[in-house]
Order: C-alpha cells, then structure tokens, then sequence
C-alpha cells in the first residue's frame, strides 16, 4: 500500500475527532473520504500531512513511517496537499503562482509549468491574470497546479469542487482522473460524494471520526445503507 494511515487517534486539544480511522491508497488509484459534516474527514487528511499530532496510530508512505515528520518534510518526501480555503495567493498572477509551488524542484520550474498548462489550458491563457480576479474554478485549477509543481507522489485534495458550478465539478473530476492515470495517487475529500465515489477506486465512509464503510467506490454507489445515509437515497 503506497499511502497507509492506520488507526489514527486525534484531535484538538481535549476533543477527539479521529477515533482509530484508517485510510489507504494505492498509487496511481484514487480514494475519496466522505460522510456527514463533523465525520472528522478533513481532519483525517490534516492528520496524514502531518498538521495534527496523532494521539495513536502511523501513517507509512512509500514503504515508510512518517508519522513524526513535518508537513514540510512530507512535502519533499513526495506529499501534495490542496487545502479547501486559502489555497492561492490572491494578489500575485497564475504564473506567480505556480513559480512558488516549484520552490522544491527549481530545475523543473518550466518544464512542470508547461505540463501544469497541458493539463489545465485554461491557465495558460490566463497565466498574466491576478488569480483573484478568477473565477472559483479557476483558482481550484491554479491551487492544484500549484500543489503538482512540487512533483508529487501522492495529492490530497481537500473539497476541490467547493463552491463551483456543477459544470466545473465535472471538469476538475475529469482533471483528477487524468492526473491519477499518470501514476500519482488521489486522496480527496468530497461533499459532492456520489460523483466522487463514482470517479473513485476505493472509499471510505466516516462517521464521527470512525470508518462506518471501507470499499471500492462503486459498491458503495450500490451499497442501500451508504446510499440512504449519505448519498440521498
């Protein structure tokens, strides 16, 4: 298993969210963590990029343990992570952006560039615009663009289709897809779950920081249970 996050207990301060979650990906797959609001998901994600000291439980990436390094450390052991707010620097142009994402591999900056432009076109065009003049699919774009400059091995998106047209829900799936065809792993969490889980290899389905369903992503699409509490029926 490429990324395994085992039995992870956390919290903040007094509170725990994360009561002994588990969540796994293979490389070059896409998982998706859903469940109700509080479920703990994004705090899972925090958790595995090292911005929550875990009470119990290992995170082991690539063959290791790296439950006790920094973000910044995950960051070049091969971790991308796109937060859900404050993910782009509003002031600064599209190509600023992405200059700033490619700190890590300044030999690349151009050629990850150039990708980052295949991959999302619309960059391109828009590369001399100030990203808060985009709109929020856009600036979705530009954030995981950015997240990509540093070379990663594994990505972790955190709500990319927050506040964004349902056209462009599909698109940025569609985006991820391509991006996990060429061997990068996706662990992403998802409101929007049914078009996430349908787009997945494997789900896991969190209740009060707890895995309530661990499958593949289209038996829990059929699965009654998951689909009457989650999905809307």
């Amino acid at each position: 298993m490429f990324l395994h996050a085992k039995n992870m207990v956390g919290g903040y301060g007094e509170t725990t969210i994360l009561n002994n979650c588990s969540i796994n990906v293979k490389q070059g797959e896409i998982a998706v963590i859903v469940g109700p609001n509080g479920a703990g998901k994004s705090t899972a994600m925090k958790a595995i990029f090292g911005m929550l000291d875990l009470r119990q439980g290992n995170v082991f990436f690539d063959g290791e343990d790296i439950t006790y390094l920094s973000p910044q450390d995950r960051v070049k052991k091969g971790m991308g992570f796109v937060p859900q707010t404050n993910n782009v620097f509003t002031s600064m142009t599209v190509l600023e952006n992405l200059e700033i994402g490619g700190f890590t591999n300044l030999d690349k900056i151009k050629s990850n560039i150039k990708e980052i432009f295949n991959l999302f076109p619309i960059l391109e065009e828009k590369q001399k615009q100030i990203v808060g003049e985009l709109s929020g699919g856009q600036r979705q774009q530009v954030a995981v663009g950015r997240a990509l400059m540093t070379n990663p091995k594994l990505l972790m998106l955190d709500e990319p289709t927050a506040g964004v047209s349902p056209i462009v829900v599909k698109e940025l799936f569609e985006k991820i897809i391509n991006i996990a065809k060429a061997g990068i792993a996706i662990l992403m969490v998802e409101q929007n779950a049914k078009q996430a889980l349908e787009i997945s290899d494997n789900g896991f389905v969190l209740v009060q920081g707890e895995n309530k369903f661990t499958d593949k992503g289209m038996t829990l699409l059929e699965n009654r249970e998951v689909r009457k509490a989650f999905l809307g029926g």
